[in-house]
């Protein structure tokens, strides 16, 4: 393979800059241009090591840096591999970049790094997957579910499966073989286990998937109420800053403003909705359209109502666009006299998730940040004993595969030919070996690698 470089910390002005390279011509490379202040030769270099010196061209110091080591194959691509740190700002690293591709290295894709390490066998294609997971976590959550299957928990979960088919499969390979030393009886029964076992892991592994999402993707959060109900200010509030306009007038919002923010752990898109009336022009009932549309998508619906006053036909408009919703409501304006209380009858019929809050005074804003951990119980998910399925390619391909367990099994009940029943069960090792990257195809790789960021 070619020798590969890549700028691997983030664009722009920071305390260091790392160019990363990996291949055979690495020291090579480095050589030429690394002047380190101790003169050693490669072979005496150790592994997992820096060297003090400066990247140097046609004789002009260049850079000050610091140099790690890594020697094949013991490097995260497996081989020899360097990262120059370097000063941070984007002269001079795109400048230290340009001398390592004129000595000889070519640039990286988009997570090559990562592939290589695939391709050369340090990790399989559901760690690597796991390494995007870990880079764009929005949560804490996220981070740990990234590192577990980082360690890889799924992929150990996955070997174990296949090794329960696997040692089944030798059975009938054999009887296949050898017809003379079948008991049908017995193999039957030692494939119905087989396929019972592996179905209850697989239906976990799937289940564990709604919560995944949720921790990679955010509850769908959709502030629904009538204009100047408030609900710009609580998105505001929530945020810590002034993102959406906020005015006396009505209908100030007149499009959806969507942020993603993480409460109590819990990672939340936030979406402000226009106000529900009867619009005044084409543009604001083009911006109400859009409300109700999210409110019909949204896993969860905050919905404000004015609390110091009655409740207005557009308020009876509102509950019934959202009374087979997962309901929070806020009765905001809790400053100002109290006239809707929490025993409204017709707010009571659609949520019990009834608070009083004064969105002004950040009142009440507490109650509804602990309501919303108690509504979808995430702190319960152990992180450090259960496996979560967070890729949807993974829950795809075990979905599928929860298929040909179940025609395998309904194969073995009306008695088809064992061959028959083996060409299910050979589909669902080569499904399983789609998640780990023994049985997948160059297009799906190259699809997965595309989505990394350079130097990585």
């Amino acid at each position: 393979m070619s020798t590969i470089v890549s700028i691997s910390t983030a664009p722009g002005i920071g305390g260091i800059g790392i160019i990363r390279m990996s291949g055979e011509n690495t020291f090579e490379i480095l050589t030429k241009i690394f002047r380190p202040l101790k003169e050693e030769k490669i072979e005496n270099i150790k592994g997992y090591t820096m060297k003090y010196g400066n990247i140097i061209e046609n004789g002009e110091i260049i850079d000050e840096v610091l140099v790690s080591y890594f020697k094949a194959p013991k490097s995260y691509t497996t081989e020899n591999m360097c990262e120059i740190n370097s000063h941070g700002g984007n002269i001079i690293v795109k400048r230290i970049l340009e001398i390592c591709l004129k000595n000889g290295a070519q640039l990286a894709e988009p997570g090559e790094f990562t592939k290589r390490a695939f391709l050369n066998g340090r990790i399989d294609l559901s760690q690597a997957e796991s390494v995007i997971d870990v880079i764009n976590a929005k949560s804490y959550k996220e981070v740990k579910s990234g590192i577990k299957q980082l360690e890889g928990r799924l992929s150990k979960q996955i070997r174990e499966i296949k090794q329960e088919i696997l040692d089944v499969l030798v059975n009938i390979e054999v009887t296949i073989d050898y017809p003379e030393y079948d008991v049908p009886e017995v193999q039957e029964k030692e494939i119905a286990n087989m396929l019972d076992s592996i179905n209850t892991k697989l239906q976990r592994l799937e289940k564990s998937f709604d919560n995944g999402r949720i921790i990679k993707e955010g509850i769908k959060t959709a502030i629904i109420g009538k204009p100047n109900a408030g609900k710009s200010s609580l998105l505001n509030t929530i945020l810590g800053e002034e993102r959406a306009i906020v005015t006396d007038i009505e209908g100030t919002t007149r499009d959806t403003i969507e942020e993603f923010v993480t409460i109590n752990d819990i990672p939340l898109k936030l979406v402000d909705t226009a106000g529900i009336r009867k619009a005044k022009d084409e543009v604001e009932k083009i911006g109400i359209t859009k409300s109700i549309n999210e409110a019909k998508d949204a896993e969860l619906i905050i919905a404000i109502f004015d609390g110091s006053k009655e409740l207005t036909d557009e308020d009876i408009e509102i509950i019934e666009l959202i009374k087979d919703k997962r309901v929070i409501i806020l009765l905001n304006k809790s400053d100002l006299k109290e006239v809707l209380t929490k025993d409204n009858e017709t707010l009571a019929k659609i949520s019990k998730n009834i608070i009083k809050v004064s969105i002004l005074n950040k009142e009440g804003i507490e109650q509804l940040y602990d309501k919303i951990s108690e509504m979808f119980n995430l702190n319960e998910i152990n992180l450090d004993n259960e496996i979560l399925i967070t890729n949807l390619r993974h829950k795809n391909i075990i979905s599928k595969t929860i298929e040909n367990v179940k025609k395998a099994k309904e194969a073995l009940d009306i008695n088809m030919p064992i061959d028959i029943i083996t060409i299910y069960i050979k589909e669902i090792l080569e499904e399983l070996g789609e998640i780990t990257g023994e049985a997948v195809t160059e297009d799906v790789i190259n699809e997965i690698f595309s989505k990394f960021c350079l130097g990585k």
